[in-house]
């Protein structure tokens, strides 16, 4: 699992009582497995939220690759999980029912052809949900998309474009940032660097006409 606070990046495993000493912040300590991450500094405690992210299928994997990436480097902490809707929905539905003790944000469903995850995760929490709909080789997505967008009233499924991991990713920081004011500053500035990356590319059109 990653996770970061104060701009280090840390890596750990969910051991119960595990503890780890950290420079300027005193110790990091595990306290259960339900709860994953908790940080003890000088006079303060504060809980990490994590995103959780759901595919249906292995083969989703270079569609989450892209939020993966993405939340590395805003150094957001998250976990991975293959959970199909259809072949394992006890499984699917104690991760969408436990989630917010297990200290969840939102939660990325990713499923391709007419899987429907996303749906089936939101029926079983009140957090977030935002669907990436994946595509297949028949419909290339479309049935995808169809299946995680209509979703039904008083259950709302947040989707992103077919395939769009990146902006899965970006959406849940967002929800995040909203009560984290670390995360927002970090979307301020990816914000910034992008825009600034858009403006040499502008310039340097300008100057090779």
């Amino acid at each position: 699992m990653f996770f970061a606070t104060d701009g280090i990046m840390w890596s750990t495993t969910e051991e119960q009582g595990t503890s780890i000493t950290a420079d300027r912040l005193g110790t990091l300590e595990i306290i259960s497995p339900s709860v994953p991450l908790c940080i003890f500094g000088r006079n303060r405690r504060l809980s990490v939220k994590r995103i959780g992210i759901v595919m249906g299928s292995d083969s989703d994997l270079p569609v989450i690759t892209k939020a993966t990436d993405l939340l590395k480097q805003l150094e957001i902490p998250f976990d991975v999980h293959v959970y199909s809707a259809h072949r394992t929905p006890e499984e699917a539905r104690d991760f969408a029912l436990n989630a917010r003790d297990n200290d969840y944000g939102v939660i990325i469903a990713a499923a391709g052809m007419a899987a429907h995850l996303a749906g089936a995760i939101a029926a079983n929490t009140t957090l977030p949900v935002i669907g990436i709909p994946c595509s297949s080789s028949n419909l290339e997505g479309l049935d995808a998309l169809l299946s995680t967008v209509q979703m039904p009233p008083g259950i709302p499924v947040a989707t992103v474009g077919i395939n769009a991991g990146a902006n899965a990713a970006l959406l849940a920081a967002e929800i995040l940032a909203v009560s984290d004011a670390d995360v927002a500053k970090k979307l301020a500035d990816k914000r910034a660097a992008d825009t600034a990356k858009v403006i040499a590319k502008d310039r340097d059109i300008m100057s090779r006409i």
